[in-house]
């Protein structure tokens, strides 16, 4: 039996009828033309569509594997990555064994991007693409969740009503990632929290290791070994520039304001659109090291990832430039040498930047910008002085 059949990605035998059902969703090619030719998509839809259908159609001639179909991904991937950051670096996989299978655990600031960029990095240094977790909140449009799950992505079922829908989602979802990981010997990417940090602060949900704990067979297993086993590596990825960071601004100040934000029907498809499509700048993907302590609670495992991402995160010339401003001090200089770790051009054209970045937002809402930017510099003092004493 196909225990996981509602939320495991796609396999090889499944590729070719999706794709010849895609082919003819009329909102994908729609959402499709929109991204390429928005101009000529709003005064000719009728026009546009055949024509996009006949470039996927194109592109897509033969494919019939996910490794197949992950190679169109890899084209608009680098297509992304040539014009949309200025640099793309990784560290840390020289760490790593890229033979077997790692739970990588990561920073969320992007829905999309975050595993792309994770992707990216294992591919060009030899290893296989991850199995992607991703909440059954951004798959609100059908043709979504094909593509999501032809890209090796598996569905969370955050929309499971009552605690025993819930209790037993997550059940399946622990007990899906450990088969994942122990039987098919394959590599998952996670994020640390439910939801992105919209405000810039890192920090893993113990809730996560609970759910991952689900499938630990406790009349067998420790809680310590088996968190050894899981193979968890935390990740932390860092962007020069947040594509969405207006929009998030906007939620947080909104939030604060009348104490709740309420969506917009496929907000969150727009969002991914705008962090592909949004300049990023320089970006950098660390790898950190397997968590092999003898812990005995998720908190502890949750705190251990998060040192971690918080201690490798590489900050970038707007994160200084933000913490100055937020803090009204002009001694960058004076931050200690571990924290201003391989920066970027602290100079006067990455401070116009980043002025200029921040004069694009509404003022209502540029507090909570420059807070986006700020916080992992204040996260990385705070560690070092937990550290130091």
């Amino acid at each position: 039996m196909d225990n996981f059949a509602d939320i495991r990605p796609y396999r090889d035998d499944e590729v070719a009828p999706v794709l010849g059902k895609l082919l003819n969703d009329r909102e994908l090619l729609d959402t499709m033309a929109g991204l390429r030719a928005p101009r000529l998509q709003r005064w000719f839809p009728k026009l546009v569509r055949p024509l996009v259908r006949h470039v996927l159609k194109r592109q897509l001639k033969g494919v019939a594997t996910v490794r197949q179909f992950q190679q169109i991904v890899k084209l608009y991937m680098d297509e992304m990555i040539e014009t949309t950051t200025t640099r793309f670096t990784v560290s840390g996989l020289e760490n790593l064994s890229l033979e077997r299978p790692w739970l990588l655990i990561s920073n969320h600031r992007d829905i999309a991007l975050d595993p792309a960029f994770v992707n990216y990095a294992l591919y060009h240094n030899g290893g296989d693409t991850v199995r992607i977790a991703i909440g059954d909140n951004l798959l609100s449009k059908p043709f979504a969740a094909d593509l999501m799950r032809l890209n090796k992505s598996f569905i969370v079922r955050r929309s499971a009503k009552g605690p025993r829908q819930m209790l037993a989602a997550y059940k399946t979802l622990s007990s899906y990632i450990r088969h994942s990981l122990t039987e098919e010997q394959a590599t998952i990417w996670l994020a640390q929290r439910e939801g992105r940090a919209k405000d810039g602060i890192d920090v893993t949900e113990p809730a996560i290791i609970k759910m991952l704990c689900m499938s630990q067979k406790k009349s067998e297993e420790a809680f310590g070994d088996f968190i050894k086993t899981l193979g968890i590596v935390p990740v932390a990825i860092s962007y020069e520039w947040d594509p969405c960071d207006a929009a998030k601004a906007r939620e947080l100040a909104l939030r604060e304001q009348d104490g709740a934000y309420e969506k917009a029907e496929f907000e969150d498809l727009q969002s991914i659109a705008m962090g592909i499509r949004g300049q990023k700048g320089r970006v950098h993907v660390h790898f950190g090291e397997p968590l092999q302590q003898d812990f005995t609670t998720p908190n502890e495992v949750a705190v251990a990832i998060d040192r971690q991402i918080v201690q490798e995160y590489r900050l970038q010339p707007s994160n200084i430039w933000a913490y100055e401003q937020q803090t009204g001090r002009d001694d960058w200089q004076q931050l200690p040498d571990d924290v201003l770790t391989e920066l970027g051009p602290m100079n006067s054209d990455s401070k116009a930047a980043f002025q200029a970045r921040l004069a694009g937002i509404p003022e209502a809402h540029r507090s909570k910008a420059l807070a986006i930017y700020a916080n992992p510099v204040i996260a990385k003092l705070s560690l070092r002085a937990a550290e130091t004493g």
